[in-house]
């Protein structure tokens, strides 16, 4: 749920200092933005969302809540995490360029491969001795390890799954850089059509690639959910030719003003087509050959590049700034990704004899957890080992 040395924190590299601080600072606005809907996706999911997978579910939720879910979880899936690989796509260029093959495999293996150990070895268990404990398992964590290991069946690593293909997308850039010359171009600044295009040849490729890998088919040993994948490896190739195109600075305000109404058009589209979806089976929109996969695929990348390109140009030029307050959750952004996990699961546990309304909870439980893993976070990153990797 991250600049390359600043949007995550290990993730995005700015490769201006001057552009960062004059021109650049929306996108770590961005960034906190994302993050915090990674957090909130999470604990939706924790209070009754029928969607999404997740370590603790407290309660599953009636129809109404569970449709007012579905369409928060719908909207934020279609564009937070494909934006997130664009973003670190976009920074991918500059840091190579400044560090050359070598040193720029050594700090992705520092700031990406020693969190996604720490959380596989350490974080991941630890959530589920602690789920297990409160089911009442009364062993050992010695004893519980054996039960774990013995179910283990790949990488289960949780939200940093992200951190994970990140890596992957690291190396092969960086593998493509050694072997081809211009491997960035600089692409111009895309019209409304392209745009579109691009969208529709997503939501396309979404569709076939549903057919076999429908919405909640994993790749075990790697824990990546393949069925969102062609919009998150489309994003991280258009970051590096927007790169050189400075495609954030120099896109009009007038396509994202037009490109805001088409996210708005989709989103109040979107209940029309949930009540189409629960006519027939919803089990469908997941994937495989059926009207409504093809037309929730083309809904979700429509909907995703236009929220992107909406939020982009609105923040690049109402919310290029930062007080004190945004700088430091800015700057803890990244620890928060990868501590937010065992701070949500460990704070629905405290607060489980709470008894409400599970919408009710979550929208009581939202800030408190938010702050939480942005107050965490913030000490962790300070902590001497953690500041030279987070």
């Amino acid at each position: 749920m991250e600049t390359e040395d600043a949007v995550l924190s290990t993730t995005f590299l700015i490769k201006d200092k001057k552009m960062s601080k004059d021109r650049l600072l929306f996108i770590d606005n961005l960034r906190i933005l994302l993050i915090v809907l990674v957090i909130l996706v999470h604990l939706a999911i924790t209070y009754g969302a029928p969607v999404g997978d997740w370590y603790y579910q407290e309660v599953r939720a009636g129809m109404i809540e569970s449709i007012i879910y579905v369409f928060f979880i719908a909207v934020s899936q279609s564009f937070f995490m494909g934006f997130f690989f664009l973003i670190s796509g976009y920074f991918t260029p500059g840091s190579f360029d400044r560090k050359g093959a070598r040193h720029f495999f050594k700090d992705r293996l520092l700031r990406l491969g020693i969190p996604l150990l720490f959380y596989i070895i350490f974080i991941d268990p630890l959530i589920v001795y602690v789920l297990a404990l409160s089911e009442g398992f009364t062993g050992s964590f010695l004893e519980f390890l054996g039960s774990y290991m013995g179910n283990y069946r790949g990488l289960a690593t949780g939200p940093l799954w992200f951190v994970e293909a990140l890596l992957i997308f690291a190396v092969i850039y960086a593998i493509c850089r050694l072997l081809v010359k211009n491997t960035d171009r600089e692409g111009k600044i895309p019209g409304n059509t392209a745009i579109a295009i691009f969208a529709f040849i997503l939501g396309i490729v979404t569709f076939i690639v549903r057919i076999w890998f429908p919405i909640g088919w994993y790749f075990e040993l790697l824990h990546l959910q393949i069925s969102f994948f062609p919009q998150y490896i489309a994003l991280f190739i258009i970051g590096p030719i927007a790169c050189r195109g400075n495609w954030f600075v120099q896109i009009s305000e007038k396509t994202g003003k037009l490109w805001s109404w088409i996210a708005v058009a989709l989103l109040i589209l979107f209940p029309v087509l949930l009540l189409l979806y629960i006519s027939g089976d919803p089990a469908l929109l997941a994937g495989g050959l059926s009207w409504q996969s093809f037309t929730y695929a083309l809904w979700e990348q429509f909907i995703g590049v236009a929220i992107i390109v909406a939020l982009t140009v609105t923040f690049r030029e109402k919310y290029n700034n930062q007080g004190r307050l945004l700088k430091a959750m800015s700057k803890s952004a990244y620890t928060v990704y990868i501590f937010h996990a065992p701070v949500i699961v460990f704070l629905a546990l405290i607060l489980r004899g709470v008894i409400m309304d599970p919408l009710l909870k979550f929208v009581f439980v939202a800030p408190l957890a938010v702050n939480l893993c942005f107050l965490i976070g913030n000490h962790i990153r300070k902590l001497p080992i953690a500041r030279n990797i987070l």
